[in-house]
């Protein structure tokens, strides 16, 4: 690679690297996979920027892109961890496992430019619906649910009682559900 491109590729990495870690890092489990995914999104951008067949005209948006990609696929690869069983009725019950399916699933195949599309449309509502929550909620949810930590460990840092704890992780739970079997139902029946 020659010293212009390299200085370049690097000044791109030191640009996007903290939006990005942090994007990713509000999505997966721990900070061990958000990093290997970080790393293999900049691998990615090397590589791309090492071949001029595809240049890239919009550098964030393709960063995105990769991230997003990558953190479906390496959560595919984790699958031993099926989604939680919240089930409240069969409804609920097949929402979960459809999203689930769309989602988590890459049976190595590239997925249709559907399912692109509605991955992409799920993590959107996913974001939007979480932005919704109190603050409160929204964070015991992301440590919970996603930063993976015990609810006992937050309540010990915290000083805020378990009970209270998993009373606002129930209601996040349940107006997630609501705004997703709302997707599921535009989904399904559009």
């Amino acid at each position: 690679m020659p010293a212009k491109n390299q200085h370049d590729t690097e000044k791109l990495i030191a640009k996007y690297r903290p939006q990005l870690k942090s994007f990713i890092r509000n999505r997966v489990a721990n900070r061990e996979d958000a990093e290997d995914i970080l790393q293999d999104v900049f691998y990615q951008l090397v590589k791309a920027l090492n071949t001029a067949m595809n240049p890239i005209e919009q550098v964030s948006a393709w960063l995105y892109r990769v991230a997003r990609n990558t953190i479906i696929n390496h959560a595919s690869k984790k699958r031993e961890e099926k989604m939680p069983s919240y089930r409240n009725d069969e409804g609920d019950m097949e929402m979960l496992e459809d999203f689930s399916e769309a989602m988590f699933n890459n049976d190595g195949a590239s997925p249709s430019p559907e399912t692109e599309y509605m991955r992409s449309l799920v993590w959107t509502e996913l974001e939007n619906a979480l932005a919704e929550l109190p603050p409160e909620q929204r964070e015991i949810y992301e440590l919970t649910e996603i930063d993976g930590i015990p609810v006992k460990e937050i309540a010990q840092t915290t000083g805020i009682p378990i009970n209270t704890l998993l009373s606002r992780k129930h209601y996040a739970v349940l107006h997630l559900r609501k705004r997703m079997k709302e997707l599921y139902c535009e989904i399904i029946y559009a």
